[in-house]
């Protein structure tokens, strides 16, 4: 069986060379005679492998010395609590809601305090972002929230919002490391590693050391403490470690392709096969406004669902896989990330092509 061409959301494609490589380290990592699957991850070797991950993580987005890396588990959901339940000290936060991910990280927020939707661009199901240049952010708002590129309706923030002062956090699961960020302009900058990264099962919090403290929300659990992690390097328990290793290769996989000035170009070329397409085609519409379009996420439709339904079928059946929009949405979906070829690109145009051919 060779490899199909793989679009799906998340868990997504991985670099070949790192599957190949973690096969050829599956029964003996380094001569420990054993894999890291059944390391401990206090010896020695794992050690090298969670510092050296940091240490390479920490090069590529450029991470000040003021800012703590820490490897979790729980996914990016998990942090919808972990946020409020850290840095609501005033009981009150500021939300903008741009998709699914963004709405229920709003919802969580409000079992913890005063969370507000300052913007929402749910009135045109989530198809733009809408203007942040000058909200009404309370001024003893502890944080502004964003998910800065969203999955499922493929919006992207291409300016931050003005958050006047306050401290900004952002899910960036979906665009982690597709281009450079200038990381001090956030609070905290976490995702899900599933999408762009590694395996599903880490997610990454970068995070400014003042915003760790002992002063959380009266019953915040240990394990959802930040500082609890922060403290123990992210070893308090036994980290999600076979996960973290593979995030460590695709680190290096990325400063060899030559870090992520490179990958941005290689993601902007990407990105401009499929738009330009769809912008030409009869059939195929884009659903975002084309300003606020992803780099990795792009949903299309054909405005009918059966057709859309055999797009997808006879997709897969041409070894293009997971084509098929969020189940939210419907449409269809091709999520281009890092570890996409643009030969991938390339081939799901000209299949898209020829789809249209037949079918107008």
């Amino acid at each position: 069986m060779s490899r199909v061409y793989n679009f799906s959301a998340g868990p997504a494609v991985l670099p070949e060379e790192v599957l190949r490589e973690a096969a050829d380290e599956m029964m003996d990592y380094k001569g420990t005679g054993m894999s890291v699957m059944e390391m401990s991850h206090r010896s020695k070797a794992y050690d090298t492998i969670i510092k050296e991950a940091e240490a390479d993580l920490r090069e590529l987005m450029n991470i000040p010395d003021n800012y703590k890396v820490l490897f979790l588990q729980g996914g990016a959901s998990q942090q919808f609590a972990m946020i409020p339940m850290n840095l609501m000290k005033n009981k009150k936060a500021a939300y903008i809601v741009t998709g699914q991910w963004a709405k229920k990280a709003w919802k969580e927020g409000q079992i913890y305090g005063e969370a507000l939707a300052v913007a929402s661009s749910e009135d045109k199901t989530f198809s733009y972002i809408p203007d942040c240049s000058d909200l009404d952010i309370p001024e003893d708002a502890d944080y502004v929230y964003i998910c800065e590129n969203n999955t499922i309706y493929g919006t992207k923030f291409k300016t931050l919002p003005n958050t006047k002062g306050h401290t900004l956090v952002a899910d960036v699961s979906s665009c982690f490391l597709s281009e450079p960020v200038d990381v001090t302009k956030y609070g905290v900058i976490y995702g899900g590693v599933q999408k762009n990264i590694g395996p599903a099962g880490v997610v990454i919090v970068i995070i400014r050391e003042d915003l760790i403290t002992e002063d959380t929300l009266p019953g915040t659990p240990t394990m959802l403490k930040y500082k609890t992690h922060a403290d123990a390097e992210s070893l308090y328990n036994t980290p999600p470690a076979y996960g973290i290793y593979i995030c460590g290769k695709v680190f290096k996989w990325l400063k060899k392709m030559g870090g992520l000035s490179v990958m941005k170009e290689k993601n902007e070329e990407k990105a401009k096969i499929l738009y330009d397409f769809l912008d030409g085609s009869k059939l195929f519409q884009g659903t975002v406004v084309p300003e606020d379009r992803s780099l990795m996420n792009v949903p299309f439709v054909t405005g009918d669902k059966e057709l859309d339904a055999k797009f997808v079928a006879e997709a897969k059946a041409a070894g293009f896989e997971n084509l098929k929009g969020h189940r939210s949405v419907g449409g269809m979906r091709a999520s281009i990330y890092n570890a996409m070829p643009k030969e991938g690109v390339e081939k799901l145009v000209e299949f898209m092509r020829e789809f249209e051919k037949k079918n107008s």
